[in-house]
């Protein structure tokens, strides 16, 4: 006897200026399934949750709940009371409001409260952060959060409704292993009460150990589809991008007597990380690991100036530098890729052109201090090509890239200022395998022409694929420095777990 499908996509269509961004892509989830939907950046993803969620208009095509009729203009409250939830990659949240508040405000809407109750809402978000067994300050502003304790408090937020249709959009983030299993747990027992998930997610081991069965986009068009079991990472990648991927260790030779570009010795700053000693030769790439709150991330904070350390000392190509800002970081030739780049990195409104150039407007001053148009849009269109940039136009608004292409600007917006030491935290975060690859070729090149790399990050393969060295941070100090055939993903998630 078949199950009818908790959701059912059927042959949807939708075009964005001529661009066909999905071409009749259909899909069905039964209740307790977890379907995993692939696919790289800009593969259509994004648009078909969109979709699903009432956020876009289909041209085309019908969306049905429970075998109930076609849910054909679908308003995004029309889909939560459907029982559709969407935990977005960007989380979606109010940085001005409250964990509680942020966790329950659609369940309210959701409901038509004419007035909203602190006290509902309080235990609204008590009841699903108890029922995930986390620990969250629910009275705190989300913009005073950590990037995992926003992705959690994501997370809650879609659980807190009578979800039938619940779709993860890359919801382990910024989640330590302990963090996934965790929410593994509570996505089993989703499951056993008949919720179909539809887990969209880059690591792709992840959606092998979660996933029943597997869908990948290539082009805005079903590539193939069947069960998990069918699968491995392997072939789910190689059918994301059309082409087998390298998971081979790729890294070019360091001359022993490469000058230092960066030293650092001895730095520290109270309740984050103490006694910090490193150096970093000229084109070598750096690794730097420890499990989420060891002060991995708080270590290129303060390199770069945004939580000036308090002890130490930081030396740039050989000279000393007192980094107690960002501006005067960036004058000592460091750059920095943040972890969150849709906050922090991007002024995601603005056009791709400006953002490449936002931190580099002075260099293109002349005669009177007037912009040198022409230059800038020389090295704006070799930036494009250099970084492979797929957009439109330069004057494409941010926010309209995939993820990959997102955080290719941030990149580009640095290496107009040709760096002497780039910082990267998280560098590949939500970005689909091929765009991984392609990412750390351009930082093999850029450490090739000399400059330095510091990748922070918590992908044990990318560190192991691309790295010369990988230091291991843990409760805030360097505790190993692991090099050659030292660096494996076993030896590494060792040290790391102490």
């Amino acid at each position: 006897m078949s199950v009818e499908p908790v959701l059912q996509v059927r042959d949807i269509v939708k075009v964005y200026g001529g661009v066909r961004a999905l071409g009749g892509v259909s899909l069905s989830l039964a209740p307790g399934e977890v379907h995993c939907l692939a696919g790289e950046n800009g593969s259509g993803k994004s648009t078909l949750i969109k979709v699903i969620c009432g956020v876009e208009r289909p041209d085309s095509g019908e969306i049905v709940v429970g075998g109930g009729e076609p849910l054909t203009h679908t308003t995004p409250s029309e889909a939560i009371r459907a029982g559709i939830q969407v935990i977005y990659q960007d989380f979606s949240l109010f940085p001005n409001l409250t964990a509680a508040e942020n966790i329950a405000y659609l369940s309210e809407l959701a409901a038509r409260h004419k007035l909203s109750s602190r006290r509902r809402i309080r235990a609204a978000a008590e009841a699903v952060v108890a029922d995930l067994g986390l620990r969250i300050d629910l009275d705190a502003d989300v913009a005073d959060l950590s990037v995992a304790d926003r992705q959690l408090i994501a997370i809650c937020r879609a659980l807190v409704g009578e979800a039938r249709v619940l779709i993860m959009d890359e919801p382990t983030t910024a989640l330590t292993s302990a963090e996934v299993q965790r929410l593994f747990t509570i996505v089993e027992r989703l499951q056993e009460r008949g919720v179909a998930i539809m887990f969209v997610s880059h690591k792709l081991d992840e959606v092998l150990q979660i996933s029943q069965h597997v869908t990948v986009l290539r082009n805005g068009l079903v590539v193939e589809s069947g069960p998990a079991a069918e699968y491995t990472g392997q072939r789910i990648a190689k059918a994301m991008i059309g082409r087998d991927v390298s998971q081979e260790r790729h890294v070019d030779p360091v001359e022993p007597d490469a000058d230092v570009l960066l030293a650092v010795d001895g730095l520290g700053r109270d309740g984050a990380f103490s006694d910090v000693s490193f150096e970093l030769r000229r084109g070598e790439i750096l690794g730097i690991t420890g499990l989420l709150g060891s002060g991995r991330a708080e270590i290129a904070e303060a390199i770069f100036g945004v939580h000036p350390a308090e002890e130490g000392t930081i030396a740039v190509g050989g000279r000393p530098a007192t980094i107690s800002s960002i501006t005067e970081a960036m004058k000592a030739g460091i750059g920095y890729v943040p972890e969150d780049r849709l906050t922090q990195g991007l002024f995601l409104e603005n056009p791709i052109a400006e953002n490449i150039v936002a931190a580099s407007l002075d260099s293109y001053r002349g005669k009177g201090r007037l912009l040198d148009r022409r230059r800038i849009a020389d090295s704006i269109s070799a930036l494009f090509e250099q970084l492979r940039i797929k957009a439109p136009n330069p004057q494409a608004p941010v926010r309209s890239l995939s993820g990959g292409n997102a955080q290719r600007v941030v990149i580009a917006k640095w290496l107009d200022r040709n760096p002497t030491v780039l910082l990267l935290n998280g560098p590949t975060v939500g970005v689909d395998v091929g765009s991984k690859e392609e990412i750390f070729t351009i930082l093999r090149r850029l450490a090739a022409h000399g400059t330095g790399i510091i990748v922070i990050s918590d992908d044990i393969p990318e560190l192991v694929a691309s790295c010369h060295r990988v230091l291991i941070v843990r409760a805030g100090r360097l505790v190993a420095e692991l090099v050659g055939d030292e660096i494996e993903v076993a030896e590494i998630q060792q040290r790391m777990a102490g």
